[in-house]
């Protein structure tokens, strides 16, 4: 049987964070991942990259391309038997796919797993709420980039804020804890409303998350003009609110964490861009078409559905698993004269 700390990386990073992108379908066309509205290329062609500012349209795949529930779950108990203990649900939106409070039930019962979130636009949660949290579903992350209606809309190309907004309310009467928001951030975009949504996220107590705005766009039209850096971010915040830093225990975590005034509400910064925190990632990344990512920037895939549906036992896909993870990066190169932006997007990696 393999002792806990048998996926280990050739860097001595212990694995122990999984996320499944569980579909690459999504209800949104958000500017930083899927720019395919005419305002996405508008704001694009208008300030940075004129000839990559083109709407992209896609080919989406048969449902026989995506794992089945009982073929992640099978991978999810391997990986907990390997020191795996943490799982995160994501797109695409996932809340598109049917049944998830299947797939969260069978996952609340692998032994070893102990924590279990998901991350979605909120579009369809408040409907799916209640069968979710029945499910085991404890922790919820809502994206909201912006609190203006008309913004909301330019960024996302939906009319979907006042759901995102219920969709926080449902959470909380469901005792869902702790409730995060995501923001990503760019400059001339949503940066002027950095200062309100710390405040909305105060108002309703919950943690907001500011994202630095990373090369995962399939517009390819990122620039590093685009960032808004963390020293940025802090310093914005800061000036009309008072922050005190929260030491977390956890060093794999991705974000830097204050208390805004005296809590329970934080305000985090994720910043791959400005202050990578490659060196102690303990993560890993499940496509929904069966596709290991051992970086969110890798340039290669390593394909386990073929493992899983092609009749290998459970000695073999841990003899694969163990592989793969031998040839995680050491780090990304974002920002450096030989970074390579990766062919598919942030709605088919999973966030």
């Amino acid at each position: 049987m393999p002792t806990p700390s048998s996926l280990a990386d050739s860097f001595g990073r212990s694995i122990r964070d999984l996320r499944i992108s569980i579909t690459d379908r999504c209800n949104f066309r958000c500017l930083y991942c899927l720019p395919e509205t005419e305002e996405a290329a508008n704001f694009y062609r208008g300030r940075f990259n004129p000839d990559k500012a083109k709407p992209i349209n896609y080919s989406w795949k048969p449902r026989d391309h995506f794992l089945t529930y009982e073929e992640i779950e099978r991978l999810v108990r391997i990986l907990a038997r390997l020191g795996v203990n943490k799982i995160r649900l994501t797109g695409g939106e996932p809340l598109l796919r049917r049944n998830v409070s299947n797939l969260v039930s069978r996952l609340a019962g692998v032994p070893g797993i102990d924590d279990i979130a998901l991350t979605t636009n909120g579009f369809l949660f408040p409907d799916q709420a209640a069968g979710l949290h029945q499910a085991g579903l404890r922790r919820v992350t809502f994206s909201i980039d912006s609190l203006d209606p008309a913004n909301f809309k330019k960024i996302t190309g939906r009319d979907g804020l006042h759901l995102v907004k219920e969709s926080i309310r449902v959470a909380k009467d469901l005792g869902f804890a702790p409730i995060k928001l995501n923001a990503v951030v760019i400059r001339h975009l949503n940066d002027h409303e950095l200062v309100e949504l710390a405040r909305f996220a105060q108002i309703e107590k919950v943690a907001m998350r500011f994202i630095e705005f990373m090369p995962l766009d399939s517009s390819r039209a990122w620039q590093r003009d685009h960032v808004v850096g963390k020293a940025e971010i802090l310093e914005r915040v800061g000036s009309a609110m008072r922050l005190s830093p929260i030491r977390d225990e956890n060093e794999s975590t991705t974000a830097q964490r204050w208390m805004i005034e005296d809590g329970p509400a934080e305000i985090g910064v994720i910043a791959p861009v400005t202050e990578p925190f490659c060196g102690h990632c303990n993560r890993i990344r499940l496509t929904a078409d069966g596709q290991i990512r051992t970086c969110l920037f890798s340039l290669g895939e390593h394909d386990i559905k073929e493992s899983l549906r092609g009749g290998a036992d459970d000695q073999a896909v841990i003899a694969r698993l163990q592989a793969i993870i031998a040839q995680k990066e050491e780090r990304h190169h974002i920002g450096e004269a030989d970074f390579a932006q990766p062919d598919r997007t942030m709605s088919y990696i999973g966030g």
